[in-house]
């Protein structure tokens, strides 16, 4: 009981007050506090809402745009220099249609090192986004998609290759965002 109000804390403290609060040193170290696991040199910009903050792990040097949706109850890991861009929703799980109770099943999502997720995209449970792929503005993913496959749609689907020697280093913090 202690730990549901612990957790259920959190989650109202940071999405009411410290997600709008300009210092992504300050916006981490509660994330942190509640149970997050966030590499360093990473950046959670203003207005992202979390959930199940303890099931929440970002590596290192990862950017997360504005206004996005971490769901994290059914895990989600987000690997090292990937590029988080705004509005973006991980979506953990669904509701059973056809259960009596409502029932619901909660899956991990995975992002590999060096993805890239374009703006106003939605990731859905169970789902991994393979190393170096990219997945397009506005799109749907419902399926895994493998490494350095660019997809893109609704639902999203391969539509080229990426082409990267995957060397760069994504570190973006501007002050007060």
């Amino acid at each position: 009981m202690i730990r549901k109000l612990w957790e259920h804390a959190g989650v109202v403290l940071y999405n009411h007050l410290f997600t709008h609060f300009p210092s992504h040193r300050v916006r981490q170290a509660v994330l942190r506090l509640w149970g997050a696991t966030i590499g360093p040199e990473s950046a959670i910009f203003r207005g992202t809402t979390v959930l199940g903050i303890d099931g929440i792990t970002i590596g290192e040097a990862s950017v997360v745009g504005f206004r996005c949706l971490l769901d994290g109850r059914g895990g989600l890991r987000i690997g090292d220099n990937v590029v988080i861009a705004s509005d973006v929703h991980f979506i953990a799980g669904h509701h059973l249609v056809n259960s009596d109770d409502f029932g619901y099943v909660l899956e991990p999502t995975h992002v590999d090192d060096f993805a890239w997720i374009a703006s106003r995209a939605t990731v859905l449970e169970g789902v991994t986004v393979g190393r170096g792929a990219v997945v397009g503005a506005c799109s749907l993913v419902r399926k895994s998609i493998e490494p350095m496959q660019i997809a893109a749609g609704i639902p999203a689907k391969p539509v080229a290759e990426r082409r990267s020697a995957l060397t760069y280093r994504p570190v973006y913090r501007p002050k007060f965002f």
